[in-house]
């Protein structure tokens, strides 16, 4: 995080420390939501609870705000910004790499719609959130595992009761969801996504991630796809680019030593990928973060 002097407000700053930096951890936080001065990612379904205040969020292709006593969840690797924050919002919540993601049980049309960018939001919330979320990241943050377990199970049951009630599904009428995404992703996704997870920073291909499930190449790759919505390819990019964007803008590092750090063979790789995300070269990206925390 880092200070900003415009509006005199806080302002997020992604670090190497954040989310992004660690795109294949379960983390829990509680505080002021600080405004986003432009759009990021991170690979990880986020959970939001809003205890107090209001905030506001621009998605992908859609905008939604959250007033106090609401929870929503949605895709963070899809661009998104929080640009209004209340100067008494609190909230917290979760961010959930896909292998944990996947040990829900949740209705067959969510992780294809999630995975398309749309949000769920609902108002079905008790006193029982206000203290469990708090107690959650508690735990998590403890130093206790068996603590800090209890607390991402319980976390992942309430996810899923976010479904036995009313919700809605925010998102753009020009995008269309997909609804074929499996209920119960098979334990060879599972194994997928925990290869990609331990490797993402190495060379490794479909092959390879096919292979530590002991699956065929295609079948994997069809296998995925129908599971989360997206390619095993498209999701360990995501995985390089939230690390190299968190890098971009900590530190001084060379545009080659980001691509190579983060798992990219070549700095015309590194560009191609980053400009499908961003919509700007890294270079571009880092200026216009620097300058506006300015």
């Amino acid at each position: 995080m880092a200070e900003s002097k415009v509006d005199e407000r806080a302002i997020y700053h992604p670090g190497a420390s954040s989310i992004e930096g660690f795109p294949t951890t379960l983390q829990l936080f509680q505080g002021h939501p600080r405004i986003m001065l432009r759009p990021h990612w991170h690979a990880q379904i986020e959970v939001n609870y809003v205890m107090r205040g209001t905030v506001h969020y621009r998605m992908g292709s859609h905008t939604v705000r959250l007033n106090a006593g609401q929870m929503c969840l949605f895709w963070g690797g899809q661009p998104h910004q929080m640009d209004e924050s209340s100067d008494d919002s609190i909230y917290t919540g979760a961010h959930l790499p896909l292998v944990h993601f996947f040990r829900m049980r949740l209705p067959p049309a969510v992780s294809g719609m999630l995975m398309n960018g749309a949000t769920m939001l609902t108002s079905a919330t008790d006193r029982a959130d206000e203290e469990n979320f708090p107690r959650w990241v508690r735990y998590v943050t403890s130093g206790d595992d068996v603590r800090a377990q209890h607390a991402v199970e319980e976390l992942l049951l309430r996810v899923e009761r976010m479904f036995f009630e009313p919700y809605s599904v925010v998102s753009s009428d020009k995008s269309p969801l997909n609804d074929n995404a499996s209920a119960t992703p098979s334990i060879s996704v599972v194994r997928m996504c925990d290869f990609i997870a331990a490797n993402f920073l190495e060379e490794i291909d479909a092959g390879d991630i096919a292979a530590a499930a002991g699956l065929h190449p295609k079948y994997a790759m069809n296998l995925f796809r129908r599971s989360t919505g997206m390619t095993l390819i498209k999701y360990l990019t995501l995985l390089r680019l939230s690390r190299a964007q968190a890098m971009l803008v900590n530190g001084n590092y060379s545009i080659l030593q980001i691509a190579m750090d983060s798992g990219f063979g070549s700095v015309s790789a590194f560009n191609k990928a980053f400009r499908l995300i961003a919509g700007m070269s890294p270079s571009d990206f880092r200026r216009d973060v620097r300058v506006a925390a300015v």
